[in-house]
């Protein structure tokens, strides 16, 4: 994902600051983010807002300190190079990255109020839930596709080739994140993008070759991609849901394309991480963030979906048709490409930048 401040517009916007992420943070000591009697969280820029934990706010006034990170590989490199929060907020394919890490410390779901009210299909993803150990609490869920303009493209095809059109050379712009866009140049090389071989990386690299001189730009600042789309600088643009949300809010004629290939769908939630002096805290934390008033926040104004079902009930089908989502993630999965744990992601990683660089 996730979110800039102002509006409701992406989930992997940079806000790192000059402290590089480490902004609201009081100070650094032995590693560990220290802030007396406050819990630290390490989230997506615009998921800091108190909209999302009134009950913590009210229960604990002027106890959260805030750090923001641009995507969830920059949050995994900080904590393992020794920035320690009480919470991050991660995605479902990283999360065994940081377990395998040492960085995160199991849940006490029976800590947590509304844990029978997170959709099966999400409280059950393969590796979250081992024996009695819950590694990530999924809280947010969404799609990875392209918004665009649809006065300026008349019934484009439904498909992620889009973001290869010659056509539009100088007028598209794709996510700087390792899964999102080389995973859609996996899927149209014909590959699983998630399970890519050596030769698989080096025929993806090819397609992302072809794409390079075709873009604006490559960004995870959905402010500046809104701000493009809206003036018709960018046609089109690879985002996330609440993007397209944001826009259409504004009255810019956009569509959030649906591409043959499948959307890409995402799972985020937070995680503990070892040795937290705020574990209380954090709980609390988490069990505002999982109320029904937060979920139906998230949905309304973002355009996610959130983990709680009963929130999804609650927002209703018209408004959830409306922003495109179905009325339980479950069907969402089956019918699109599932952001899961990427083989030899250090490997893609490397492809990428060198790709980016001109390699």
């Amino acid at each position: 994902m996730r979110q800039k401040t102002s509006a409701a517009s992406s989930r992997r916007q940079v806000l790192i600051g000059a402290a590089l992420g480490l902004c609201a943070v009081a100070a650094v000591w032995g590693g560990r983010a220290v802030a007396a009697d406050k819990l630290s969280y390490f989230t997506w820029s615009g998921y800091e807002l108190p909209d999302f934990h009134k009950a913590y706010e009210a229960a604990h006034p002027d106890s959260l300190d805030v750090a923001m990170f641009g995507d969830d590989d920059e949050a995994f490199t900080k904590v393992k190079a020794g920035f320690r929060p009480d919470l991050a907020h991660p995605c479902y394919d990283k999360v065994e990255r940081w377990r395998q890490a040492g960085l995160i410390e199991p849940i006490d779901t029976k800590r947590l109020k509304n844990w029978s009210k997170i959709s099966p299909v999400l409280r059950n993803l393969p590796g979250l839930v081992e024996g009695d150990q819950t590694w990530m609490v999924p809280w947010d869920w969404g799609n990875t596709s392209i918004t665009y303009r649809t006065d300026l493209l008349k019934n484009p095809e439904q498909s992620w080739k889009l973001l290869w059109d010659a056509k539009y050379t100088g007028k598209i712009a794709t996510i700087d994140a390792v899964h999102d866009t080389p995973m859609v140049a996996g899927l149209l090389a014909g590959f699983d993008p998630f399970d890519m071989n050596d030769d698989q990386i080096e025929a993806t690299r090819k397609k992302l070759q072809e794409q390079r001189p075709l873009l604006k730009m490559y960004t995870t600042d959905m402010t500046s991609i809104e701000q493009a789309l809206a003036s018709g600088e960018l046609v089109a643009a690879m985002t996330w849901n609440a993007s397209a949300v944001s826009l259409k809010k504004q009255g810019v004629p956009v569509e959030f394309m649906n591409p043959k290939e499948g959307m890409l769908t995402w799972v985020c939630g937070f995680v503990m991480i070892k040795g937290t002096p705020h574990a209380d805290l954090a709980y609390d934390f988490i069990n505002a963030r999982l109320a029904d008033a937060s979920g139906e926040y998230l949905i309304e104004n973002y355009g996610y979906g959130s983990s709680n079902a009963d929130a999804m009930k609650a927002v209703g089908e018209a408004k959830l048709k409306e922003l495109q989502l179905p009325t339980d993630p479950d069907t969402m999965l089956k019918a699109t490409v599932f952001t899961r744990p990427i083989r030899n992601n250090d490997k893609i990683t490397k492809m990428f930048e060198e790709v980016k660089a001109g390699g």
